[in-house]
């Protein structure tokens, strides 16, 4: 696209079915990099991946020649795929219907890199719900609760 000049970052998060903790740390990493290059694949960049074993985060920078809605599509499907393949769980793994997807400037990236990097102690004070509540809510979001991740029932 010549004289197309773009600056968009997204930070996208999408959580397991049922929200159940099935990513495993032993696959976890090589669960990020599979997702880093399918989102590569597409021309967008990767700058921070991380999560939870229930849930996923994912900063990039956007190109704007593919629909977001299709590129999370993709990385949702062939990611679920990949983890169906090599039987890292038993019995079938999906991705929880829909997503999250935010945009930020370029001078907040790297308050929402070290966000993405310190998912562990951010998730030892709040659920994941709370803190997808949180970010709908910041970001000035209309939502349905019906539609929004359910905290996992003990």
């Amino acid at each position: 696209m010549p004289n197309t000049y773009t600056q968009i970052h997204i930070h996208a998060i999408f959580a397991v079915q049922n929200r159940t903790s099935l990513i495993d740390k032993s696959w976890q990493e090589r669960l990020y990099k599979y997702i880093i290059s399918i989102t590569q694949k597409h021309g967008h960049k990767v700058l921070s991946i991380g999560g939870m074993p229930d849930h996923v985060h994912i900063l990039f920078g956007f190109r704007p020649t593919q629909a977001l809605s299709k590129l999370m599509q993709e990385v949702k499907r062939d990611s679920s795929e990949w983890i169906n393949k090599e039987k890292f769980v038993r019995g079938k793994f999906s991705w929880q219907e829909g997503y999250g997807a935010f945009s930020y400037a370029k001078s907040q990236i790297p308050n929402v890199v070290e966000y993405i990097e310190k998912q562990e102690k951010h998730h030892k004070k709040h659920t994941f719900r709370e803190e997808y509540l949180e970010i709908l809510k910041k970001f000035d979001v209309e939502y349905d609760e019906r539609y929004v991740f359910k905290d996992v029932e003990e």
